[in-house]
């Protein structure tokens, strides 16, 4: 099917070209008119915080969406009366709207040197996002009114549009960034304009169609907001890794041929061999990614479906478009093919494509393979070692980018009032006769917690009933930082000891404790209870794909070695850089990315360097095993196959690396982590696994390797007959 796609593409090149742009442009035109459904509140419930928040919904009780209006004093002491006259400019104007509520009488700070009002918006907090624009627009008008003080709104709805605007400001910087980097190393690698720009153009038209796709699958999986970051994150990367391997191949085979083949045939060679390497090397990457579904999450569901979509898009156009293009650019690559040639004698590599560089990078496995093994594991466990004391948290709040105004605000209210740091949400459902026992128990929930430092002092907490008097919310304060361990404390001992001694008295009377530090402990629990099974199922499957696609048990087995090994020392990298701080040393990264490493980092991390490591697994072995088939002693095949993809493998992990290494300047922390680990990854796995590692170990393995099948029998034979 590869060959017969490709052979048709190079028949008829504009026909496929036009194809595949009309393909682009009906994903795109059918994606913008249908538009991106996003995830909503429901989606993301799990746990306990999960089961309180449905059961508040069933009480028609949703917790609404509050913005806090902060007024401070630009210097010195608040001045009562201007911030007086404020606050009443702040409730007249809010009143106005109908987005609002209600606001609240105005709270004075304990040292009085701040006044807040709380807005509570109409609807679900999970849709005050979308409604929060003219709330932004009348405290703007507040500020412009009152000049000599600083008024300013923050809450989780303008958090929220905060961290979406920086998303989408993080998404321009990053294509700008990507573009030029990617087109410099290409021109490095083919020393042409015009070849440079095939890859990047399908891997950008790759990124398009898996952008309009992603839309229209969105609306059967929701879209968590970072779809978009992840098609390009993995479109570029792939997207020119395919290219790469496609011409690398072509190239190959016209240079042998002498010329004496057309285009045709040369795409037709070029699809039996790294066409069909691409197809196995996406089917792989699509198969480890989509094990991210059996976390059900809907966060590792959005990247897996940007990641699976993105890959597909490329495999796509590297089949029906890129053999295409190489016909119409026949005529200019045959000439600058022959001054290749000619300037590659010059400069003394030898027919298989290998240079003097790589010959000697590949020298201390060719002399000196168990030592080279043996070393070369060592350092990727040393370099693995710091991962063992990784620690995890749900990234919120206290990591978010402080660029973003709403956050400065915000830290300016929490630091005036701390009870706003941390508020649990106590949901409560009890027959209708019982409701005066759980108002009762809830009296005795609040004595409980107010001589306890770990809560905030509250005179009256907020308490809500249901219509029909079975639901009952009530809200408790923690003055500390949500990701602080007396935060996490407070929610252990509500949910262990003060709730089951209270509201657990009532008869029928059911409860569950919701809030933010709810959602990042019942978060962290549910991704631990999903961690086996999506590791598991990685590892079977990322051993069958490879042991069916090589015909070989032992190819399989140290392809999921080797990607562990990448993988730990990736991971004990990162711990060093973010959760040690080093990257706040040498790169000067905000520290609110340190510290510790984002709760969904490892597990995407895990997924796709297995997916991604299997491009040079495919690439690589494919051609040791041609060959090995050819009759070619495992130890010269090994040397040949390396040579022969050697610049290939270079170029595409230069490309990955400078891809990768651009979301360092990302805001998002998550971004950052990822980012960084993925570039880290592919150097090693460029640089040590397949020139250290997987030479030595094929050369100490001879025809083993090839076990069960056939592959290697005879040139076992050979070898016997050249030692004898």
């Amino acid at each position: 099917m590869t060959v017969r796609v490709a052979v048709w593409s190079a028949r008829h090149p504009w026909r496929a070209l036009a194809g595949w742009l009309a393909f682009v442009v009906l994903c795109l035109g059918v994606g913008a008119a249908l538009g991106t459904h996003q995830a909503t509140a429901a989606d993301y419930r799990v746990g306990e915080a999960g089961r309180a928040e449905t059961l508040a919904e069933q009480g028609h009780l949703d917790r609404p969406g509050v913005e806090q209006v902060l007024i401070t004093a630009r210097s010195g002491p608040l001045d009562r009366a201007a911030a007086e006259a404020a606050v009443r400019d702040v409730t007249a104007r809010m009143a106005k709207l109908p987005e609002v509520a209600g606001a609240a009488d105005p709270v004075r700070s304990a040292d009085g040197r701040a006044l807040r009002v709380a807005v509570t918006m109409k609807g679900a907090a999970a849709d005050a996002k979308r409604h929060v624009a003219p709330l932004a627009a009348q405290t703007a008008a507040v500020q412009r009114s009152h000049p000599q003080l600083r008024v300013a709104e923050t809450g989780s709805p303008s958090i929220s549009v905060g961290l979406d605007d920086q998303r989408d400001q993080d998404l321009a910087l990053s294509e700008a960034l990507t573009l030029p980097v990617t087109l410099l190393t290409l021109l490095a690698v083919f020393g042409s304009a015009l070849m440079a720009a095939v890859p990047l153009l399908l891997a950008l038209s790759s990124i398009a169609a898996a952008m309009g796709l992603s839309m229209v699958v969105s609306h059967v999986l929701p879209d968590a907001g970072v779809g978009n970051n992840v098609i390009i994150l993995i479109g570029m990367a792939v997207g020119v890794d395919y290219t790469l391997f496609y011409l690398k191949r072509e190239r190959e085979e016209r240079a042998r041929s002498g010329g004496r083949l057309g285009a045709e045939a040369l795409v037709e060679l070029a699809a039996a061999t790294s066409g069909r390497a691409i197809v196995v090397s996406g089917l792989a990457v699509v198969v480890s990614t989509a094990t991210l579904y059996l976390a059900t999450d809907v966060v590792f569901a959005s990247l897996a479906t940007s990641t699976v979509i993105v890959v597909l898009a490329a495999v796509l156009s590297s089949l029906t478009a890129l053999p295409a293009l190489l016909v119409v650019l026949a005529r200019r690559a045959e000439r600058r093919a022959a001054r290749r040639e000619n300037r590659e004698r010059r400069n003394g590599r030898r027919p298989d494509g290998q240079g003097r560089v790589w010959g000697a990078l590949l020298r201390p496995a060719r002399r000196h393979p168990a030592a080279t093994l043996c070393v070369s594991v060592l350092v990727m466990l040393g370099l693995a070692a710091p991962a063992l004391g990784m620690q995890l948290r749900v990234l919120n709040a206290d990591s978010h980018s402080r660029e973003i105004p709403a956050m400065q605000t915000y830290d300016r209210l929490t630091a005036a009032f701390p009870d706003l740091r941390v508020q649990h949400q106590i949901v409560v459902r009890a027959p209708a006769g019982r409701s005066s026992e759980v108002a009762s128990a809830l009296r005795k929930l609040t004595a409980r917690t107010a001589s306890d430092p770990l809560y905030a002092t509250v005179r009256t907490p907020l308490v809500r009933t249901s219509g029909d008097h079975r639901t009952t919310t009530m809200e408790l304060s923690s003055p500390h930082r949500v990701s602080s361990p007396e935060a996490r404390r407070s929610l252990d001992r509500l949910r262990t000891r003060y709730l089951p001694e209270t509201v657990g008295a009532v008869p029928g009377a059911r409860f569950a404790v919701s809030g933010d530090v709810a959602h990042d402990t019942d978060y962290l629990a549910h991704q631990d209870a999903k961690l086996p099974l999506v590791v598991g199922a990685l590892l079977l499957l990322t051993f069958l794909l490879t042991a069916l696609v090589f015909r070989s048990v032992v190819i399989g087995l140290l392809g999921v070695a080797l990607n562990l090994l990448s993988a730990a020392a990736a991971f004990g990298l990162v711990v060093v850089f973010f959760q040690h701080g080093l990257a706040s040393v040498l790169f000067g990264v905000d520290e609110a990315a340190t510290g510790a490493i984002g709760s969904r980092v490892p597990l995407f991390l895990f997924v796709i360097l297995f997916g991604l490591s299997m491009d040079y697994q495919v690439f690589v072995v494919s051609r040791i095993r041609e060959e090995v088939l050819r009759g070619v002693p495992t130890r010269q095949a090994v040397l040949h196959g390396l040579g022969a993809s050697a610049k290939v493998v270079t170029s595409a992990a230069a490309v990955m690396v400078t891809v990768f290494a651009s979301f360092m300047l990302l805001h998002l922390a998550e971004m950052k982590q990822i980012g960084f680990s993925l570039a880290v990854a592919v150097l090693l796995d460029a640089f040590v696994i397949r020139v250290m590692i997987l030479p030595a170990a094929l050369m100490l393995l001879g025809r083993a390797s090839w076990w069960p099948s056939g592959a290697g029998k005879g040139a076992g034979r050979g070898v016997a007959l050249a030692d004898g």
